[in-house]
């Protein structure tokens, strides 16, 4: 019988209350508070604590606090990944990013979901994972929802919610976010 974290990271009903993922919820609590207080000189003790906080890849990441996530260690980094300011990353499902991405303020990446219907929705809650590609920057305020992929080296407008995948090598905006154009050198 599967537990409830292999539940939800397979992106099936899980019951978030588990004790055990109660407690990856509070490791990464303490680590985000630890990251959310530091100054811009202590960049030793960040880059342990988002190596620590980090599935993979804090060891080359840039993130300007403060940051947010579930647990961290669903989340997956290519090199030089950037965070700016007050990004939030609800991490139930795997979020995995490419190498060189950037993400501008307040940036939001949701994998957590609930059921449509509202008796449902008082139980279980599920996930779908996202996945972003490399060379890809996500301007400030965008929204990236549950189950999309976003195609290398794309640039995803300010403010923008991608409700459905994104293919590579585009410009896309608006609200649901929409190719507007490819992107040529």
């Amino acid at each position: 019988m599967p537990t409830e974290r292999e539940r939800m990271l397979a992106g099936e009903l899980y019951d978030p209350l588990d004790p055990e993922l109660a407690a990856l919820r509070e490791r990464a609590r303490d680590l985000l508070h630890e990251l959310n207080a530091t100054r811009e000189r202590d960049a030793e003790v960040r880059r342990r604590l988002l190596a620590d906080l980090f599935g993979c890849g804090g060891d080359t990441v840039t993130v300007q606090p403060p940051f947010f996530c579930d647990y961290g260690a669903n989340i997956r980094l290519g090199a030089r990944v950037y965070f700016n300011f007050n990004c939030v990353v609800l991490d139930v499902c795997p979020v995995t990013v490419g190498d060189f991405t950037l993400f501008g303020p307040a940036v939001q990446i949701y994998t957590a979901a609930h059921p449509m219907n509202a008796e449902q929705r008082r139980g279980p809650e599920f996930g779908k994972p996202v996945v972003i590609g490399s060379d890809v920057w996500v301007g400030g305020g965008a929204v990236i929802c549950p189950g999309v992929t976003v195609g290398d080296r794309t640039v995803i407008g300010a403010g923008s919610v991608v409700t459905r995948d994104v293919p590579a090598g585009v410009f896309a905006a608006g609200n649901p976010c929409r190719v507007v154009r490819e992107i040529t050198e």
